[in-house]
């Protein structure tokens, strides 16, 4: 990305209104401030607030849109590698933090089964920092669209939680590194 952060958009967008989880659409004009780049989305400030843009819109901001393949191998049995599973949903920010939603402590769970048809399914469990957090269905898209990349995944499913509550024990070291706690 380039160093000038202030951009005008060159085409309508749809975009996630942060924190709410709104749909918008932005209008070619309009002007906005990249605030973070993370997990191949942008967030973005305009005059009406805080917008969670897809990587999919790079081009609408000027920016090129990164190659999200996975490059890696399925295990001997056609399942998908956990790791690679695990690494994409490193991938998934919340687009006001900037550390990836495994080092906030928000995945709890991570199963990958085969399926009748042969093909393999995973299953997220994940919960949010706050409870109300409009922008829960987009992260959770984020992720499902992210593990559906992994080679072997047929399916995925991921599921918002609330219990155990999260707290900030749950950081990772290198969460709290990036967040300032340590």
């Amino acid at each position: 990305m380039s160093d000038n952060r202030q951009r005008t958009l060159s085409r309508d967008v749809h975009a996630s209104q942060i924190p709410s989880g709104d749909k918008h659409t932005l209008s070619a004009g309009t002007s906005v401030f990249i605030h973070q780049v993370l997990g191949g989305s942008y967030t973005v400030q305009t005059d009406t607030g805080l917008y969670r843009l897809d990587g999919k819109d790079a081009d609408a901001i000027g920016e090129t849109l990164k190659d999200q393949t996975v490059n890696a191998a399925t295990l001997a049995d056609g399942a998908p590698d956990p790791e690679a599973v695990w690494g994409q949903l490193r991938q998934v920010f919340d687009p006001e933090i900037p550390v990836n939603i495994v080092d906030l402590g928000l995945v709890y769970s991570m199963d990958i089964a085969k399926q009748d048809d042969g093909g393999h399914k995973v299953d997220v469990a994940m919960t949010l920092t706050a409870p109300g957090c409009g922008m829960g269905p987009v992260i959770a898209e984020d992720a499902k669209s992210k593990i559906l990349l992994v080679p072997g995944v047929a399916a995925a499913d991921v599921r918002i939680t609330w219990e155990p509550p999260w707290n900030q024990s749950m950081i990772s070291e290198e969460g709290k590194m990036k967040l300032g706690l340590i």
